[in-house]
Formats: structure tokens, sequence, C-alpha cells
């Protein structure tokens, strides 16, 4: 013979399923009856040690950086090429008016470039260890370009 499915279980109680919680009309125990005092007060943030974390840098940001960085080269060459000519027409000697018009591209690549990375992640590369040398030089060399084109 077959034996047939029982529909209870062998304690003898069927099984309810699921089964909704029954309301409380009396609030818990485990909670506060009263609210603190600090509830209605203002929130104070008080800033930690550490510096805001660095965010990455995308791939696409440094492509576009890097093509509009290359089109400032670009730009800033053609701008050496009208000084140089600028100052043999005022009679400098070429060699220096050729070794101003280098001082003067080096030195608006070099402000450029720490331009073009402030614009690309302040957060990473607008730094002293990094913006400041740029600065520095692109400085330095804008300021030879203008002493030795006297001369």
């Amino acid at each position: 013979m077959q034996a047939t499915p029982s529909t209870t279980p062998p304690g003898g109680q069927a099984d309810p399923g699921f089964k909704l919680p029954e309301e409380k009309n009396a609030p818990d125990a485990a909670l506060p009856q009263t609210t603190p005092e600090t509830a209605g007060g203002p929130v104070e943030v008080v800033p930690g040690p550490l510096p805001p974390a660095v965010t990455d840098t995308s791939t696409r940001d440094l492509s576009i950086g890097a093509a509009v960085f290359v089109v400032l080269l670009v730009v800033y060459f053609f701008v050496r090429n009208a000084y140089v000519h600028h100052m043999v027409v005022r009679r400098v000697a070429p060699s220096t008016a050729g070794s101003a018009g280098w001082l003067l591209f080096v030195g608006l690549a070099f402000l450029s470039a720490a331009a073009v990375l402030a614009i690309i992640n302040a957060s990473r590369y607008l730094t002293w260890g990094v913006t400041a040398p740029l600065v520095v030089v692109g400085a330095v060399a804008l300021v030879a370009a203008l002493f030795i084109g006297r001369r």
C-alpha cells in the first residue's frame, strides 16, 4: 500500500505560514520615555586632523588636459617666433633674441602646466610640492627672457 502524505505535522498543529505581528498599543519598555536634552540642540561638526581625501583623476580628464597643453605649446611656439622677430627688428642680436625667445617659451609652458594640472584635479595637483616649482621656474624664465631681451 501507498502511504498518503499527512497535512498536519507530527505535533498535531498545522503550520500557520507567514503571519503578521500583532499591533501593540503600548510603547515598548526598551525605548526611552522622554527625549534627551541634546535632541533639540544644534549639531556641531568638528573637522578632523586629516586633510580631505585625494580623488583619483580619470583617464579622460588626463587626456583632455594633455591635449589642451599640447595646443598651448603650439601657440607658445608661434608666440616665441613672433617675439624673436620683434627683438631682431629692434636691433637685438639674433642669438640673444633666440635665447630670450626660448626662455619666454619655457616660462609660458611651465606656467600653463601648473594651470592645467590645477584645473584637471585641484585636490591632487594644487599642492606646494607640485605647483610651487612649476610657478617658480616659469616666473624666473619669464623675468630672464625680459632681461636678456633688453641687452
